[in-house]
């Protein structure tokens, strides 16, 4: 349970999480997001902490060389958790996911 938090301690790891629901690969450049007053490039987060991160635990697989990302092996253990996000979403604060 402790990783499943950490991963879904910072809203630009949820966005990712929630955007691959569909089950379709994506492109690394679809998460770039660009957050009101960071001072740190949203790219190179992506890349050096969120992507790295939610591939190290399993929940997606993540191809540097081709950007491409997807849902991992383990993406299932959270999938229950995002369905509980995403029905209860007008119960939820402002900023989630």
């Amino acid at each position: 349970m402790d990783r499943v938090l950490d991963m879904f301690a910072k809203r630009q790891r949820r966005l990712i999480l929630f955007a691959l629901q569909d089950g379709a690969t994506k492109h690394e450049s679809d998460f770039v997001f660009r957050g009101a007053g960071s001072a740190d490039d949203p790219q190179l987060q992506l890349i050096h902490t969120h992507l790295p991160k939610l591939a190290e635990a399993g929940y997606i697989e993540w191809h540097r060389e081709t950007g491409e990302v997807s849902k991992g092996p383990r993406y299932d253990e959270i999938e229950p958790l995002l369905d509980l996000i995403e029905n209860h979403a007008d119960e939820l604060p402002p900023n989630w996911p």
